[in-house]
């Protein structure tokens, strides 16, 4: 981090990014209650509604990973669960990962009830007979785990549309519900253009637009989008295409193995799952949490470590805990122990106990080098940013744990 931009962050930290945070290394600042940044981002038709629940809370420091970002110091893991099979619900047998405690349930309830009316009246994201899917996707328990110092309701709400959109992108598109690997560039250009829009003639702009409403996903991607070009900064929206594009990469070099029946090698899986991964969930934690991580700061080749370390651990629990769920659905799935046990010759039960070790060293990497950032930049947006990193990978477990509607673990133990 050089002086030159150490001074211009500190000449001027914008928002809400100084509330909450250790502003020395191990000493908590008093909990804090965060406000609505100016101006306020409150939709026309949910202001009432967010007056009857309270629009802010006190958020104390959190436990784990992020309180541990902020001491310089890397946390010890999580218990080891008792000893025998684990149980429906239980954390996967030794992996790493920190415990948080249980979402708001007032806040929960509402995601969940808004993100349901949008999904049908807005943008008509699913037929009736996908509604017990939907809900059994939890995304208010989720986005509300990972976010819990979302200022107001209405923060929560940027990403829960967003992840509601991007689920159905990866379902119509590619997996679950019709999703195909051939054809897959064309549609996801098309969906991409809902994000990052086409600058065109007057002639064909219309069609265009008019082709933003010709499938779910398209229609779930403009309006997801229009909210977080209301909160969001210039580049803050800029980010988020960029790494929006960035996944739509990794999912054509998946379907591109797919259409050519190839495995790839250990190494290649892992970095095409550096693109296909959760990267543009943690990237938006600050206009979710109500400020802004500058542009310059955000670019730093060591925040960017830190962002793809998250992301990439976040990716391999979803393979952990999706694993029996994917072996269980028509074909082949790729994930890491199966990319695994076919290319190193072990057995399903040796692969899968390997990517949790994939997973632990990811994680053991991620939390050294921003216990490393944040003692070289003590900048209080910056801890402040990576202490939501933290807090959305350690949410991103507790949901994949809990939804037991979704996935249950092989029986390796």
């Amino acid at each position: 981090m050089s002086a030159t931009n150490l001074e211009q962050i500190l000449r001027g930290p914008r928002g809400l990014g100084t509330a909450g945070l250790y502003l020395t290394p191990g000493t908590p600042a008093a909990p804090t209650t965060p406000q609505d940044p100016e101006p306020p981002v409150v939709e026309a038709t949910e202001a009432t509604e967010a007056a009857e629940l309270p629009a802010t809370r006190t958020i104390p420091a959190p436990a784990g990973a992020a309180a541990a970002l902020l001491a310089h110091a890397v946390p010890a893991p999580a218990p080891a669960p008792a000893s025998g099979k684990p149980k429906l619900g239980d954390p996967i047998p030794g992996l790493y990962y920190h415990p948080v405690p249980e979402p708001d349930a007032l806040r929960v309830a509402e995601v969940g009830r808004r993100i349901k009316e949008w999904a049908l009246e807005e943008v008509e994201l699913y037929p009736p007979e996908w509604e017990d899917q939907f809900d059994g996707f939890s995304i208010g328990k989720y986005m509300v785990a990972c976010h819990p110092d979302a200022p107001t309701i209405d923060h929560l709400m940027i990403a829960t549309r967003l992840m509601a959109a991007e689920n159905a992108v990866d379902d119509y598109y590619c997996e679950d519900h019709g999703g195909s690997p051939i054809g897959l560039g064309g549609r996801l250009l098309m969906a991409h253009t809902a994000l990052d829009p086409v600058h065109t003639t007057a002639e064909y702009r219309a069609p265009w637009e008019a082709s933003l409403s010709a499938d779910p996903p398209r229609r779930a991607y403009r309006s997801a989008m229009e909210y977080f070009d209301r909160a969001a900064t210039p580049s803050q929206a800029d980010r988020f295409r960029h790494d929006m594009a960035r996944l739509h990469l990794g999912y054509l070099a998946e379907a591109a193995w797919a259409e050519t029946d190839h495995v790839p090698e250990v190494w290649e899986y892992l970095a095409m799952r550096q693109f296909n991964n959760f990267r543009p969930c943690p990237t938006i934690t600050d206009t979710v949490g109500g400020y802004e991580l500058p542009i310059d700061l955000h670019a730093q080749p060591a925040m960017q470590r830190v962002i793809g370390l998250a992301s990439n651990a976040t990716t391999i629990v979803n393979d952990l805990y999706s694993y029996t769920k994917e072996l269980a659905s028509p074909g082949r799935h790729m994930n890491l122990p199966v990319v695994i046990a076919e290319r190193e010759g072990c057995s399903e039960r040796e692969a899968y106990l390997k990517a949790v070790e994939v997973h632990n060293d990811l994680m053991h990497a991620f939390e050294t080098e921003a216990a490393q950032l944040a003692a070289a930049c003590p900048v209080p947006v910056v801890l402040r940013f990576l202490r939501g990193v933290a807090t959305w990978v350690d949410g991103n477990h507790y949901w994949h744990q809990t939804n037991t509607f979704r996935y249950s673990l092989p029986d390796f133990w």
